[in-house]
């Protein structure tokens, strides 16, 4: 059974802590809460076990306790929902019916491990608090199929005031932000050079500045690559930590394998 949840309460934080999919979802109902109707939460259970779902947008997050089983009932929600991405539970993302209209990618998660390259000049260079609209138009040449700027700008806006995200910024020309910051854990996304400044290896100094920045704070921070980028990831020293899948749909014009893609940097 498939019931909408409306308190936070309801959520299980513990099993949610288990995974980064599950720490995103604990991270958006903090910024939003339980009432906005593009950001909805979800409890599944059955004779299996136990698990979560989460659409924000056009992207579907299932979380399960490892022993939920995929079933009809998660099979006619993503029919009905149709979003563009399905991510999170493995066994559950292996085992339900895909429609036709859904491709599998592989993606892997990436730990950054910081290094003893010396890093001082890097933080000059940072903004800490980069003009958001800036930021939009570093994204919208690193990621043409983004969201148009009014609905990237009331997301990430509202998402760094309630302190589970974070902007920033290098030379003015490459950025990254942190998707979710909570506990110990980061996950990072989002980065992009501008086309003018590609070429200089700035990605390459900004990611590993980030890398110790956050562990410099006691956090592990994490991303995720689609096979395109991860040769880039493995050259800067990161280390694999896991392996995925996500579905994502065939029938709308993105391109997901050149999505921001970081070569040339």
């Amino acid at each position: 059974m498939i019931t909408l949840i409306e308190h936070e309460y309801e959520l299980d934080r513990v099993l949610l802590n288990k995974t980064l999919s599950g720490k995103k979802m604990l991270a958006y109902m903090r910024a939003y809460g339980p009432n906005y109707e593009f950001c909805r939460f979800y409890k599944i259970t059955d004779e299996t076990g136990v698990g979560f779902m989460f659409i924000i947008n056009s992207t579907l997050i299932i979380c399960g306790d490892g022993n939920l089983e995929p079933n009809q009932e998660i099979d006619l929600f993503v029919s009905m929902n149709v979003p563009f991405r399905i991510e999170g539970d493995q066994k559950i993302l292996e085992g339900i019916t895909i429609p036709e209209r859904y491709q599998v990618l592989n993606r892997t998660i990436f730990e950054l491990i910081p290094d003893e390259t010396p890093l001082e000049a890097i933080e000059e260079h940072v903004e800490f608090n980069p003009n958001l609209p800036d930021v939009y138009k570093i994204l919208s040449e690193g990621f043409p199929n983004i969201a148009d700027f009014s609905l990237w700008y009331t997301d990430t806006s509202h998402r760094c005031r309630h302190g589970i995200s974070r902007v920033f910024t290098y030379r003015g020309s490459t950025t990254a932000s942190a998707v979710f910051d909570i506990g110990s854990t980061v996950l990072i996304g989002q980065v992009a050079t501008n086309k003018a400044a590609r070429g200089r290896g700035y990605a390459r100094e900004f990611l590993k500045w980030l890398a110790k920045f956050f562990n410099g704070l006691g956090k592990r921070a994490y991303l995720l690559a689609l096979d395109v980028r991860v040769s880039f990831y493995k050259e800067i020293g990161f280390r694999i930590a896991g392996r995925e899948i996500v579905l994502e749909r065939i029938d709308i014009e993105k391109d997901s394998a050149a999505k921001g893609r970081l070569e040339d940097r």
